[in-house]
């Protein structure tokens, strides 16, 4: 028998300090225990996942039972092309559907009899990956004859921070490849106090990576923080904060040009540079991070995003928050980077609460802000100014 090689290894999380509404009488499908199991698949980027989520009614607890997933990794210097990561995804996801199945179930003969539904990103994210992850969603909820749920990408990654971390009303700071966002929570919405007018801040990691010639492999963003441990100089950027919104297009074409010159002539590192851009950029997110505490009066922040797990971002935001007498809640690659446990947990929440997707409505889309989503699951409750 093939080994089972374990992706979710963390205890079962508690739900009673997150302030959720009371759930309501369950309508949907559970198993034997009373229990509800929903499998889960993110697509949206370089990364395809199937994460399966179950909920304890009697111990009133979220437990992640299986979380693999792959990444699509280009050459040096190259970018993400939709087309090619639509048929990474398409050559992937059987298998991990498979490996999700088998590590939750063990020894089980029908482990989709255990489900309740299958979830899925809705958006946004690159159409051809998005599409397809939904059609593979959509085959298995009619072959298993169980419901869909559409699930907001962003949403799926706060709700995930929010049980694996324990914080029930954080302000959050959302920053991946794709989004760049300063949110709060007010009136069953996410609402956005802030955010990038033009690229996220992981592309422009991610674009100046290739500039420089760094790995894609495992991330470009992840290879920019190890090269900026090694960095002696700080050269002054522009440091674009519009209220409170950021801009990055302008620091990435100047930054793009001082490469050009001065890695010739010598006068700059790789280092220096990836150290300089870093700490220019997460000093502009920390700043807007900071007035949008101010105005909600709440004392904690959240990171979620593939950016979120880079720790020098966490440690400029934990000297900020504890100045603030608040508290950083912040994950690690496994939580923070896209995966399919996050869109099962918010999906998870919406079928509790009575919302599920039919099946003419399980198309996908490329905008989807993260405000249009509705949180049933919170109370409708607004921040208190300080």
């Amino acid at each position: 028998m093939k080994e089972i090689i374990r992706t979710a290894t963390d205890p079962p999380c508690p739900i009673d300090g997150l302030g959720n509404l009371p759930l309501p009488p369950q309508s949907h499908k559970v198993n034997k225990n009373g229990e509800t199991i929903v499998l889960g698949i993110e697509g949206s980027a370089n990364k395809v996942g199937v994460g399966i989520l179950r909920y304890c009614p009697q111990q009133q607890t979220y437990h992640i039972l299986s979380n693999p997933r792959k990444t699509f990794v280009p050459p040096t210097g190259q970018g993400f092309l939709p087309k090619d990561i639509a048929w990474h995804h398409q050559n992937h996801i059987v298998a991990l559907v498979r490996a999700a199945l088998c590590e939750a179930f063990p020894g089980i003969s029908r482990p989709e009899s255990q489900l309740s539904a299958i979830c899925f990103t809705k958006g946004p994210g690159m159409g051809a990956p998005l599409r397809s992850c939904a059609v593979a969603a959509r085959m298995l909820a009619v072959m298993w004859e169980i419901p869909m749920v559409g699930v907001n990408h962003c949403v799926g990654h706060i709700e995930m921070g929010r049980v694996a971390t324990g914080a029930a009303n954080p302000v959050v700071l959302y920053v991946s490849g794709g989004n760049t966002q300063v949110l709060a929570y007010s009136n069953q919405r996410y609402r956005i106090f802030g955010e990038t007018i033009d690229i996220a801040i992981g592309n422009c990691l991610d674009r100046f990576a290739r500039v420089i010639g760094l790995s894609n492999d495992p991330s470009p963003g992840y290879n920019i923080e190890q090269e900026a441990k090694s960095g002696q100089k700080f050269i002054e950027l522009p440091y674009v904060v519009k209220g409170m919104d950021v801009s990055f297009s302008g620091i990435l074409t100047y930054i793009e040009q001082e490469a050009t010159t001065k890695l010739r002539k010598g006068e700059l590192t790789k280092a220096d540079l990836c150290f300089s851009l870093q700490e220019t950029l997460f000093a502009m997110l920390v700043e807007t991070t900071e007035r949008a505490m101010a105005h909600c009066g709440n004392k904690e922040v959240l990171i979620v995003g593939g950016v979120g797990c880079n720790k020098r971002l966490q440690e400029m935001m934990s000297l900020m928050v504890e100045d603030r007498g608040g508290k950083l809640c912040s994950m690690d690659h496994r939580y923070c980077i896209d995966n399919g446990a996050m869109i099962a947990q918010a999906g998870i929440l919406s079928l509790q609460y009575g919302v599920t997707t039919p099946l003419n409505d399980t198309w996908c889309t490329q905008r989807f802000r993260t405000d249009q989503s509705k949180a049933v699951w919170r109370a409708p409750s607004t921040w208190k100014h300080t």
